[in-house]
C-alpha cells in the first residue's frame, strides 16, 4: 500500500508564505511525475505545478513567479513553496505522484489566505 501524506497548510495573511510538503511511503519501486493541484468548492481540481523525475517544471499561469515546486528523490517528497499569497489562492491543495506507474493522490491540505 502506497500513501501520500501532506503537511504545511494553514492560515496565512495576504502577502505571506507557506511551504507544503508531501511524502510518499509504502512499497515504492519508482516515482515519476510529481505535482500539486488545488480545488475550491464547486470548482474542478486544477493543476498548480508539476515536476518530472528529471527536474523539469511546469506552472499554472496564476502562480508563475510566486510558487516554486521542488522534489527530494531520496526522501520521496515533493514541496511547494508559496510566496506572495493572495486570497484567491485559498483552496485545498493536493499532491499527486505517479508511483509504480499508478496515479496516487494525497488527502489534501487546506490553505487559507485571509487577513
Amino acid at each position: 500500500q502506497v500513501q501520500l501524506v501532506e503537511s504545511g497548510g494553514g492560515l496565512v495573511q495576504p502577502g505571506g508564505s507557506l511551504r507544503l510538503s508531501c511524502a510518499a511511503s509504502g512499497r515504492i519501486f519508482s516515482i515519476n511525475g510529481m505535482g500539486w493541484y488545488r480545488q475550491t468548492p464547486g470548482q474542478e481540481r486544477e493543476l498548480v505545478a508539476r515536476i518530472t523525475s528529471g527536474g523539469s517544471t511546469n506552472y499554472a499561469e496564476f502562480v508563475k513567479g510566486r510558487f516554486t515546486i521542488s522534489r527530494d528523490n531520496a526522501k520521496n517528497t515533493v514541496y511547494l513553496q508559496m510566496n506572495s499569497l493572495k486570497p484567491e489562492d485559498t483552496a485545498v491543495y493536493y499532491c499527486r505522484m505517479i508511483i509504480n506507474s499508478n496515479v496516487v493522490w494525497g488527502q489534501g491540505t487546506l490553505v487559507t489566505v485571509s487577513s
